[in-house]
């Protein structure tokens, strides 16, 4: 059986998942999707579908669409739901795990590779947060799980743009490039945001979409069409050495001094696996519950393919990819986002792993 892709949606309250959820399970998309709700908060997906008193927690819908509640923890429902589909009780393609407005998808997202079960059943196929244009500076300004949901992100929807002026979108995903350039940013509107732009996403299989590139933000901003062409001088995350300009009414570059950052580490040479594995383990050790997301793709000695790197938080996986093309230059890149890392020591220590 092949693997079963799971999308993690997460984002503030009022950002818009239940809209996006409720299009997910009732449109006619010819897709069996499996939605796991992480709670019953006031935003049930439809109280006509869903009693709470209800015994049962799975649902199925008309349209071939399962909804089901959390009850026990995640690891326990994702394996209920799998054996239901080996013996032909459920029929589903997908899995959809909405999260609660505050919570850290961290643990979700571990809970993908911490369990050997889980992970040979199903495939976390991308980490979706949807924030809300109006709501959105004031709580990452003030909550860190807000950043912090912006730094694990492999898409983000920006929602509820109608509701404010076009450079405070501007400024919104600006700073939201600085926290996590490695997510593509789309604005949406009410969750209405083709199918195929939310799932097979394959956020956590670095693909050429989502190629590191060492350009990457002064590119963004050009494929935005923002022509912030001040704003060239900086790449990937660093701190802007300009002054704020937000007393200056000009609003732009102010808050980029966000706790959750990025950096790249990118090498022509070839790492050496034991030492890799040995400083890998060492800083997960101790930064761990700082690294909300970290991957790559590796360019390691004594292989012939290449190896695909990814975690959250302490937990790691690696996995080989295809082999090096005799054309395409060999090149280890990896991308780090997380809380306050020491950039430096992160990349020293890489560097001395190299052959």
């Amino acid at each position: 059986m092949s693997l079963i892709p799971a999308t993690i949606l997460t984002g503030f309250l009022g950002s818009g998942k239940t809209t996006l959820l409720k299009r997910v399970l009732s449109e006619a998309h010819g897709q069996k999707i499996a939605v796991i709700e992480n709670e019953f908060g006031e935003e049930n997906i439809d109280s006509d579908i869903l009693v709470s008193e209800t015994q049962e927690q799975i649902v199925q819908m008309s349209n071939g669409c399962i909804c089901c509640t959390i009850r026990e923890d995640l690891r326990s429902t994702l394996q209920l739901l799998a054996a239901k589909k080996r013996k032909g009780l459920l029929d589903f393609e997908r899995v959809v795990i909405e999260t609660t407005g505050l919570a850290d998808p961290g643990p979700v997202a571990q809970t993908f590779f911490m369990d050997d079960e889980i992970a040979e059943t199903y495939l976390l196929d991308s980490i979706l947060t949807l924030v809300d244009a109006k709501h959105a500076a004031q709580q990452l300004n003030d909550r860190q799980e807000a950043r912090r949901q912006i730094g694990f992100a492999d898409q983000i929807f920006v929602s509820k743009t109608d509701l404010v002026p076009a450079e405070e979108t501007d400024a919104l995903m600006h700073r939201l490039r600085h926290m996590n350039p490695r997510a593509p940013q789309q604005a949406v509107h009410f969750g209405a945001v083709p199918l195929s732009k939310v799932f097979d996403l394959r956020g956590f299989n670095l693909n050429a979409k989502l190629e590191i590139d060492p350009d990457f933000l002064k590119d963004a901003d050009h494929d935005h069409g923002h022509g912030h062409d001040h704003d060239h001088d900086h790449v990937h995350g660093e701190h802007c050495d300009h002054p704020s300009h937000a007393q200056g009414g000009h609003g732009h570059h102010h808050h980029h001094d966000d706790d959750v950052k990025s950096f790249v580490f990118k090498s022509e040479r070839a790492f050496d696996p034991a030492r890799l594995e040995d400083f890998l383990g060492a800083i997960v050790n101790i930064y761990g519950p700082r690294m909300l997301r970290y991957k790559g793709v590796l360019y390691m000695k004594g292989t012939e393919r290449k190896v695909i790197f990814q975690g959250v938080h302490q937990l790691m996986g690696s996995d080989l990819g295809p082999e090096w093309r005799a054309d395409e230059p060999r090149e280890s890149k990896m991308v780090f986002i997380g809380l306050d890392l020491p950039k430096d020591i992160f990349l020293q220590g890489l560097q001395q792993c190299l052959v």
